[in-house]
């Protein structure tokens, strides 16, 4: 009975709370929100990473997983998340857009890094676009954002759609 008490409390100091579920689990992918604002339009939020970016793992672990930004990001908008390097083809609006720098660059981007990221600046992720439901974009945001200052921006354009 001891040992089976000791496996109780080191289950439930390890973090893994099934009843609590997957806090993020709000992402979509580019085709599912294509289906999604087909059906019913409201703002978008995309956010572009890589596996390399530190900036990018501290916002997965510590941002998005908030409720409060959580909650946000899953009723409010459709959000999708992309890794910006990417190797397969995706389509969006009619097009596929693939990733044509595999086999020439160390950091080779998808065409939708490149096309969402715009002509202004070279790619650095964190990468994070807020939209209008008409898919208008809003704000471009090539930062690290701490909890507070994302909620920030997502209700700031909740306020003016």
């Amino acid at each position: 009975m001891k040992k089976l008490a000791i496996i109780l409390v080191l289950f439930l100091l390890s973090g893994y709370l099934p009843a609590q579920g997957d806090k993020t689990s709000f992402w979509l992918t580019f085709e599912q929100l294509e289906d999604s604002l087909n059906v019913r339009p409201k703002p978008v939020f995309l956010y572009f990473h890589t596996d390399w970016c530190t900036y990018c793992r501290k916002m997965e672990a510590e941002v998005f997983t908030k409720p409060f930004v959580a909650s946000l990001l899953s009723g409010e908008y459709y959000a999708v998340k992309f890794d910006a390097e990417y190797p397969d083809e995706i389509r969006f609006d009619g097009k596929v857009f693939s990733n044509k720098q595999l086999k020439t660059s160390r950091t080779p981007l998808h065409e939708l890094a490149v096309l969402f990221n715009g002509k202004a600046s070279d790619f650095a992720p964190p990468l994070m676009l807020v939209f209008d439901s008409a898919f208008f974009a809003k704000e471009r945001i090539n930062t690290y954002l701490d909890s507070k200052k994302l909620e920030r921006v997502l209700r700031k354009h909740l306020e003016s759609n």
